[in-house]
C-alpha cells in the first residue's frame, strides 16, 4: 500500500453533477443555465458524467474513446466554465472497454494476430488448469473459485466472440453484453454455389431463429447440414455487438493506454478524477474479483502516481457494506471517498424523526478524519447495500442501520414508484438489493418540504456535496423514460432530460429558489472550511454548526414537522436563511 499525502485537496465548494445534455441538447445550454443570475456563485465544481467522451452504452460508462463528444460538448463549453471558476470532475471507467473501442474492434477483426489480444481477458485462458470445459466450449472454474465471483448479473460474466477462423471465444464481461444478429440475404449465401432454392431455405431458416431468439449455433440446417459450418460463419460474420469488456491490468498496453487517458482528460482541464468500478479490475485465481487485496492496492498505487503527474486527484468508487469497512482502508490511503451511506440515512431521519443513526455517521466522519464527496441523489441509484453490517473473519461488525430498518427504507421507496437492482451468487440466484432507482424528490414522497430539509442537511454535512441536477428542480419519477429505454432501462427513471424552459418555470418555484440560495450559502460562506460542532438537540432534531474563526453557520431542524432554519454570518452581520 501506498500513501497518497502528496495529493492536492479538493476546492472546498459545492459540486454539479450532470450529463452534457441533461438540460437542453448539449453542454452549451448547461452553462447558459450556469449564466442565469440565480445561479450565481451556487457552484464551483462539476462532475461532468462520462457522455462527454465517445461512448455508446449505460449512458457513458461504457467508453469507445475519450476523445470529446463533440456532438455535446465543445471547446468553447469548457472556456465558459473555466471563465465561471468551475473546476472539472471527470470519470475514467477503469475495468472495461466499449467493444466498439478501437482496441477491442482490433482484436475481433484480427484474432490471435491482434496486438490487443492480451488487452481484454480470455475467460478459458484465465482459468485453463482451474475448472471444467462444458458443453458450450466454456470453462466453468471449479466451485471453490465460482464461489468467491462477485457477479453483477445472473449467469457466468462472458461475452462469447468471433474470431475470423470462426471459432467463439468466451471473453470476461462483468457488466452489460448483448449480441444482434442481422437477417441474412440470398446473396450473403453467393460463396456457398448452391441453388437459389437451397439459398433461400438457409434464409428462411436462420431469419426465423433470428426472429424467435433461438440458438444459432447449434440449428438444424435439415438438407444442407454439411454446409453448417460454412453458414455459421456468414451468419457470425454479420452479429453485431453491444458490451463493457474487462480490460487486463496484467497487459502493458492497458497501462500505455491509462497513460494516455489521464494526460487526456487532464488537458481538458480536469481537476478530480472518479474512478469508476476500480475494484473489479484485480482479477486473480481464487479470489473475488471485487476489492482483490494487495492487488488492488497496487493499482490504485499505480494510478495514482500517473494521477499526480497530470495534476488529478483521484476519487475511488467504491460501494460495499458499511460493516465491511473498505472506505475506511479507502481513506487511510489518503484518498477521498463517497459518502454512499447519506442518502438512505437522510430518508430514515427524516421519515423516522430520528437523528440517531446519521449524527453517528457524522461524527465517525470527523473523527476518523475521512474526507469526502456526498449526495443525495445521482446517476445511479439510492445505494441500500451500503447501509448493511457485514460479517468479517467469523465476527459480525454492525453496519449504520438494522437490517430490517433497511429493509423498511427499500419498501418505503418502492411503495412510492422506486425500482431495484439486484446482485447475484456465482448460481444465478438473487442474493442482495443493491439500490433502489428512483429520484430523490419522489423517494421522499415527492413533499418539497422533505426535500429542502434533506437538501440542508447534506450541506451541512462533512464532505464536499454533489448536486444532481434533477433534485434540485424536485425532479419525479420518470416512468415514461423507463418504457422507452427497454429491458435494464430501470436508471432513466432519475435521468429525465430538462429543457431551458423547464428551468424557467422551476426557477418560480419556491423550492428550487431555497435551494439555491442554500447551495449559495454552501459555495461562498467561510463557515463551512472550519469544523462542524453538534450543538445540544432532542433525538427527533438537528442541531448543526460550522465555525471558522468569526465566521458561523448554523442549521436547526425538526425532523418531525421537517421545519428548519438557517443561521449565518455575513461578514460579522447575522443573518437568516
Amino acid at each position: 500500500m501506498s500513501s497518497n499525502s502528496t495529493q492536492k485537496s479538493i476546492s472546498n465548494g459545492v459540486m454539479l453533477n450532470a450529463y452534457p445534455d441533461s438540460i437542453g441538447n448539449n453542454l452549451n445550454d448547461i452553462v447558459q443555465m450556469l449564466q442565469l443570475p440565480e445561479f450565481k456563485n451556487t457552484f464551483s465544481l462539476f462532475y461532468v458524467l462520462p457522455t462527454f467522451f465517445n461512448s455508446d452504452l449505460d449512458r457513458g460508462f461504457s467508453i469507445i474513446n475519450y476523445d470529446i463528444n463533440e456532438e455535446l460538448v465543445s471547446k468553447q463549453d469548457i472556456a465558459a466554465l473555466k471563465e465561471l471558476n468551475i473546476q472539472l470532475k471527470f470519470d475514467i471507467v477503469l475495468n472495461h472497454l466499449s467493444v466498439a473501442s478501437p482496441q477491442f474492434k482490433d482484436l475481433i477483426a484480427n484474432g490471435d494476430q491482434s496486438k490487443y489480444k492480451d488487452f481484454f481477458i480470455d475467460w478459458n485462458e484465465f482459468w485453463k488448469g482451474n475448472g471444467t470445459l462444458g458443453e458450450d466450449g466454456v470453462i466453468i472454474p471449479n466451485k471453490e473459485y465460482l464461489d468467491k465471483l462477485f457477479m453483477r448479473k445472473s449467469g457466468l460474466p462472458i461475452l462469447k466472440i468471433v474470431f475470423p477462423d470462426g471459432q467463439e471465444r468466451p471473453y470476461w464481461n462483468t457488466f452489460y453484453q448483448k449480441i444482434t444478429f442481422q437477417k441474412i440475404t440470398v446473396s450473403d449465401l453467393q460463396s456457398l454455389n448452391i441453388s437459389p432454392e437451397e439459398a433461400n431455405a438457409i434464409c428462411e431458416i436462420i431469419n426465423r431463429a433470428i426472429d424467435e431468439n433461438q440458438d444459432i449455433q447449434s440449428l438444424d440446417l435439415g438438407s444442407n447440414a454439411q454446409l453448417h459450418a460454412e453458414v455459421l460463419k456468414i451468419v457470425n460474420n454479420k452479429r453485431e455487438y453491444l458490451g463493457q469488456m474487462d480490460v487486463n491490468a496484467q497487459s502493458p498496453l492497458v497501462w500505455e493506454f491509462y497513460e494516455d487517458v489521464l494526460a487526456k482528460v487532464a488537458s481538458y482541464g480536469g481537476q478530480i478524477l472518479r474512478l469508476d468500478a476500480f475494484a473489479y479490475l484485480h482479477k486473480a485465481i481464487g479470489e473475488s474479483n471485487f476489492f482483490n487485496k494487495p492487488g488492488t492496492w497496487e493499482y490504485l498505487a499505480r494510478i495514482n502516481e500517473i494521477a499526480q503527474r497530470n495534476n488529478l486527484e483521484l476519487l475511488p468508487e467504491i460501494h460495499a457494506e458499511y460493516g465491511l469497512h473498505l472506505h475506511e482502508e479507502v481513506a487511510k490511503e489518503g484518498y477521498a471517498i463517497y459518502d454512499f451511506f447519506l442518502p438512505g440515512l437522510c430518508i430514515h431521519a427524516i421519515e423516522k424523526g430520528t437523528n440517531k443513526a446519521i449524527l453517528t455517521w457524522a461524527k465517525e466522519i470527523i473523527a476518523k478524519g475521512l474526507k469526502t464527496v456526498n449526495m443525495l441523489g445521482c446517476h445511479d441509484g439510492i445505494p441500500v447495500l451500503d447501509l448493511k453490517g457485514k460479517e468479517v473473519n467469523g465476527m459480525y461488525q454492525k453496519g449504520l442501520l438494522e437490517d430490517n430498518e433497511i429493509e423498511e427504507l427499500m419498501n418505503l421507496i418502492i411503495e412510492r414508484g422506486g425500482l431495484v437492482k439486484n446482485l447475484y451468487g456465482a448460481d444465478g440466484k438473487k442474493i442482495s438489493y443493491y439500490q433502489v432507482n428512483a429520484t430523490y424528490f419522489s423517494a421522499l414522497g415527492e413533499n418539497e418540504q422533505k426535500l429542502a430539509l434533506a437538501r440542508a442537511i447534506q450541506l451541512f454535512m462533512p464532505g464536499i456535496p454533489q448536486i444532481w441536477y434533477l433534485d434540485i428542480f424536485a425532479g419525479a419519477n420518470d416512468y415514461a423514460g423507463v418504457e422507452k429505454a427497454g429491458k435494464d432501462g430501470h436508471k432513466e427513471i432519475n435521468r429525465t432530460t430538462l429543457s431551458l424552459e423547464n428551468i424557467q418555470e422551476g426557477l418560480k418555484k419556491e423550492v428550487v429558489l431555497k435551494q439555491l440560495d442554500m447551495l449559495r450559502l454552501r459555495n461562498t460562506s467561510k463557515a463551512f472550511s472550519g469544523t462542524l460542532e453538534f450543538g445540544v438537540a432532542a433525538e427527533n432534531e438537528l442541531n448543526l454548526i460550522w465555525r471558522n474563526e468569526e465566521e458561523f453557520a448554523q442549521l436547526n431542524a425538526n425532523l418531525t414537522t421537517h421545519e428548519f432554519s438557517i443561521q449565518y454570518t455575513d461578514s460579522g452581520e447575522v443573518k437568516t436563511l
